[in-house]
């Protein structure tokens, strides 16, 4: 019976060797984390939400919903792109189109321009998924011993992440 070798001895754990043959193995380490871990998230809003009883959304409409709720203020479309960071504002106008439908935002007016709000429904909705959130996922992460100020810290390099990987792609865009 042979040994299996360790990670170690396979290089790192990546989806692409001819990207991580270059300078920098552990940035494609990381963006193979971040594959897995993007597709996971959005497959546990999807299944978060449909267990708090609003079936049928897309991880783009759970996240516009919870976006409109934020801090229960109206929000304009601009905003809510420009949070989430989405380039193609018809991906989020369909969402509120669709979301509007369910009776979970609402639309309005401040000016001339559009804003969306949370409707009671869309409001209970999202007290219900963080109530399963809680049950679910966060007391699972809890029982990791998983550092707050860790978890605080990843997010701030993420977004820092995020933005060079936005420059790279208006660089690229340019070429």
């Amino acid at each position: 019976m042979s040994e299996k070798p360790s990670s170690g001895a396979l290089g790192p754990i990546v989806s692409s060797a001819h990207l991580a043959s270059g300078a920098s193995p552990a940035l494609s380490e990381f963006e193979f984390g971040l594959i897995l871990v993007s597709h996971a998230f959005e497959r546990w809003m999807v299944r978060g939400m449909a267990a708090a009883g609003v079936k049928d959304l897309s991880a783009l409409d759970v996240l516009v919903l919870h976006s409109v709720n934020h801090r229960g203020r109206a929000k304009k479309l601009a905003d809510i792109c420009l949070v989430l960071n989405v380039e193609d504002t018809h991906t989020v106008t369909y969402a509120i189109k669709k979301l509007e439908r369910m009776k979970l935002v609402r639309s309005g007016r401040s000016g001339k321009e559009k804003t969306v709000t949370i409707s009671a429904e869309g409001e209970k909705a999202c007290l219900a998924y963080r109530e399963i959130r809680e049950a679910l996922l966060v007391s699972s992460l809890r029982s990791l011993g998983l550092d707050e100020t860790v978890l605080h810290d990843v997010a701030q390099r993420l977004r820092a992440l995020s933005g060079h990987y936005d420059q790279a792609a208006r660089a690229a865009a340019s070429l």
